[in-house]
C-alpha cells in the first residue's frame, strides 16, 4: 500500500523520538474476538505506568481517582474519525496514537496549564487484527512517556466502519496561572509561537502522493524535499515548553487558544470572545522556507495557506504591549498584529499596505 513506500522514504522523519514507521513484515494477524474485550484492555494497557503525585489509582477499577489539592483541574477532549481526520493510507498507526495524544494535550497547554493525566477510548472494526492496534497504543504510549502524562482509564467499542480514537486530557494550574481566551484588551500585541502552514502543506503532499499512487502502485515517492512539512502533519507537536518560557519572561498572556482549526479562525475566536478587534499583519507570519518552495511548486498563496490552514498546534497569544520589551527578538515567538477596538472589525494588513477584512474559513478554506 502507498504508506509502505512512503515509509521507506522517510523513515529518518521520526528519528527523534525513536519511532519507526509502521512496516507490515510479518504476516501474523490476531483477532481481537480472541481476547475480548476485557482481555484487549489488560493488553493494550499493560505497559503503562504512573508516574503523576496526582494520581491516586489509574486503570484497573470502575473509575481513576485523582487528587490536585490546591491546583485548578482543566480538561478537554477530541474524537478522531478515520476518513474524517485521519487517512490510514499514509499515516501509520504508531503516529497516529501520537498525535491523537498531542492534539489533546495541546489544548491544556493552550490554557497555560500543565497537562497530567489522559484517557483513550477507541472504537474499531473487525479488519484490524491485534498487531494492529499494538502499534496505535504504541504511540499512545511513546506520547505518553514524552509528555509525562499517565493514561488512567478509557473505554473499547466495536465499530461497523473504520476506526475512531476518543481522547480526553486533563491538566492542572494555579488559578493564577489559568489563561482563557476572553481575555485580550486593546492595544495588546498578538503573538504566535513557532510556524504556521507546514502541516497544511505537509497534507497536500501526502494527498498528491495518494493519488499517484492509486494510479500507478509501483510508483516510489521521493520526500525528501517535503521531510519538516510532513512531519508536521504525520507528528505534531504540543508546545509544552511555552508555559516554561514564558514564566522566565515574566509574562502571563492576557489571552491564548491553539492554532488547530487555522490562524484566522483562531483570531476570530479571541476577538469575539474578549470583545476586541484585530489587525494581522501579512509580513510578520512566520513562514518555514520549505513551505514557502512547495506552496510555490502547488502554485498555491502561502499567505492563504498560513492564515486558513490549521493542524500547527502552535499557541497564539496576546500579551500587554508594556510587555514588548521582554519578548522581542525571542527566536520561539513572533509578534504578528494587535488588538484593535471592537468596532474597528478584523484586518489582514498585507505587504502592499492594503487592509482586507480577514475572515475565520479556516481548514476548509484553501480547498474550497
Amino acid at each position: 500500500m502507498l504508506q509502505k513506500k512512503i515509509n521507506k522514504k522517510r523513515t529518518k522523519i521520526a528519528s527523534s523520538h525513536a519511532m519507526t514507521m509502521i512496516e507490515d513484515k510479518s504476516p501474523q494477524r490476531t483477532s481481537i474476538a480472541q481476547l475480548g474485550e476485557f482481555g484487549l484492555i489488560d493488553h493494550l494497557t499493560s505497559n503503562f505506568t504512573i508516574s503523576q503525585p496526582s494520581t491516586v489509582k489509574g486503570i484497573g477499577d470502575d473509575a481513576a481517582v485523582l487528587d490536585f489539592k490546591d491546583k485548578k483541574v482543566v480538561i478537554s477532549t477530541d474524537l478522531l474519525i478515520e476518513g474524517v481526520h485521519f487517512d490510514l493510507a499514509y499515516m501509520p498507526l504508531k503516529h497516529l496514537g501520537y498525535k491523537a495524544v498531542v492534539v489533546n494535550i495541546s489544548d491544556i497547554c493552550a490554557m497555560n496549564a500543565k497537562a497530567t493525566q489522559i484517557t483513550v477510548s477507541i472504537a474499531v472494526s473487525n479488519r484490524f487484527p491485534l498487531e494492529a492496534l499494538d502499534e496505535l497504543f504504541a504511540g499512545i504510549s511513546l506520547a505518553a512517556n514524552e509528555y509525562k502524562v499517565d493514561v488512567i482509564g478509557g473505554d473499547t467499542t466495536s465499530s461497523q466502519k473504520g476506526l475512531i480514537i476518543s481522547i480526553t486530557a486533563i491538566g492542572e494550574a494555579d488559578e493564577n496561572e489559568i489563561v482563557y481566551r476572553n481575555g485580550a484588551k486593546q492595544t495588546d500585541l498578538l503573538v504566535v509561537s513557532g510556524d504556521i502552514g507546514s502541516a497544511y502543506m505537509g497534507l497536500q503532499v501526502l494527498e498528491r502522493e495518494k493519488q499517484v499512487f492509486q494510479v500507478n502502485p509501483n510508483s516510489q515517492p521521493d520526500l525528501d524535499a517535503y521531510t519538516y512539512i510532513i512531519e508536521r502533519q504525520l507528528k505534531p507537536e504540543a508546545r509544552k515548553d511555552v508555559r516554561t518560557l514564558l514564566h522566565a519572561l515574566e509574562i502571563k498572556p492576557t489571552s491564548m487558544i491553539d492554532i488547530s482549526d487555522g490562524l484566522s479562525s483562531e483570531i476570530m475566536h479571541l476577538c469575539k470572545q474578549s470583545g476586541v478587534g484585530c489587525n494581522l499583519y501579512e509580513d510578520k507570519l512566520p513562514l518555514d522556507p520549505q513551505l514557502i518552495n512547495v506552496c510555490e511548486e502547488f502554485n498555491i498563496d502561502s499567505t492563504t495557506v498560513a492564515i486558513n490552514g490549521g493542524e500547527d498546534y502552535e499557541l497564539l497569544f496576546t500579551i500587554a504591549i508594556d510587555d514588548f520589551d521582554k519578548i522581542k527578538g525571542n527566536p520561539n515567538f513572533t509578534i504578528i498584529g494587535h488588538m484593535t477596538k471592537e468596532s474597528e472589525g478584523i484586518h489582514l494588513i498585507t505587504r502592499a499596505d492594503t487592509k482586507i477584512p480577514l475572515k475565520a474559513r479556516g481548514w476548509n478554506a484553501i480547498s474550497e
